[in-house]
């Protein structure tokens, strides 16, 4: 393998997973604040350091390294009767399914470095849409196997409940991007990215996936949200009915549930952008500037484009981000056979009728 790619491969791994594991210690102060700003309350900002006899709280952004701190120092309890060896593996099947899922994510736009184009992607997959949703499958058995693991019947029947629930919504999260996939004819998210900066549709709308499948972008949204596992789909974690697959769970072994479920919110956010809001695709910016609609232009260096691209990225990902951290705080939890009815009776036929739909309108 040349030693080039072979290395930008190696800091590619390390600096996906260095941010990855951050931004999703992160996202608990993310939470905090948010549902702070939305119940008009100051939230998280009673942690401090001090420096130089200055006591320092950033914003409360300090809360999640106590939280860290906390987990770790924590009684890593196990109740008698679990099974070890699974208790155990059980929360680190959720987090490397999460981590691997990161791989096949563009994050930005190809970079030349000593004549080499490199991509800025850890694995470029032809089938790398079915690659996230075979891994991110796998973390359903990291709730089966907590549940059953812990000897406890409440965690049993949380388990149960995602199960069903993840089964249920995986069928029509499928079904919801096969229309995608007829338009843009490629499982490959990279050239997903690639064709929505292509011709303007309209003259002025930029190609993007929600313009070719709205009904899709909605099904896909509601779906992939309940794969999470978070509000209004967090059932199989009801706290407040003290049933949940990770109930047993403390110390570090419940942060690691936790931070895999952030991690998945990431995920969630990147790949909605990448799927329906064009990826790193700025609008209306070419590899040479701006064009805009009517014919007018601005021209830029590679430089400028690059960032731009970046930015554009990160913005939508934070966008969704906050849109689902806005979902959690706002509504309510659904009962369970509410769950099971949307996924079965509404979710599924629709995302059925949307590929029928749309294989219509490739067809003629």
């Amino acid at each position: 393998m040349d030693p080039v790619l072979l290395a930008a491969t190696l800091v590619k791994i390390g600096l996906v997973i260095f941010l990855i594991l951050n931004l999703g210690g992160l996202m608990t102060w993310v939470e905090r604040k948010q549902s702070a700003v939305m119940q008009d309350r100051v939230g998280a900002n009673r942690a401090s350091i001090r420096i130089f006899g200055r006591e320092i709280r950033a914003l409360g952004l300090l809360h999640g390294i106590t939280d860290g701190v906390k987990m770790i120092l924590k009684e890593d309890f196990r109740p008698a009767g679990a099974n070890k060896f699974l208790f155990n593996l059980a929360p680190y099947l959720a987090l490397v399914p999460a981590l691997m899922v990161v791989a096949v994510i563009p994050f930005g736009p190809p970079i030349t470095l000593f004549d080499r184009e490199i991509p800025l992607q850890i694995a470029e997959l032809d089938a790398g849409l079915l690659f996230v949703f075979a891994i991110a499958g796998a973390g359903i058995y990291s709730a089966i196997i907590g549940g059953w693991a812990s000897n406890n019947k409440y965690a049993l029947l949380g388990a149960l409940r995602a199960s069903n629930q993840l089964i249920a919504y995986e069928v029509a999260l499928g079904f919801s991007v096969i229309g995608l996939l007829m338009v843009f004819g490629t499982a490959s998210l990279s050239r997903i990215i690639d064709q929505q900066g292509g011709e303007l549709l309209f003259g002025f709308l930029p190609p993007w996936g929600i313009f070719f499948q709205p009904l899709g972008f909605i099904l896909f949204f509601t779906a992939a949200m309940a794969e999470t596992k978070r509000v209004p789909f967090d059932v199989p974690e009801g706290e407040s009915e003290i049933i949940g697959y990770n109930v047993e769970y403390s110390g570090m072994k419940f942060g690691v549930f936790l931070l895999a479920e952030f991690i998945e919110t990431l995920i969630l956010a990147a790949m909605i952008a990448i799927l329906f809001f064009g990826g790193w695709q700025f609008p209306w910016l070419t590899d040479g500037g701006f064009v805009f609609p009517g014919g007018a232009s601005v021209a830029l260096g590679a430089v400028p484009v690059f960032l731009l691209r970046m930015g554009a990225f990160a913005f939508k990902v934070v966008a969704f981000v906050w849109l689902l951290m806005a979902i959690r705080w706002t509504l309510p939890r659904f009962r369970y056979d509410q769950v099971m009815a949307l996924g079965w009776k509404i979710l599924l036929p629709l995302a059925i009728a949307n590929t029928l739909l749309t294989a219509f309108f490739v067809l003629v």
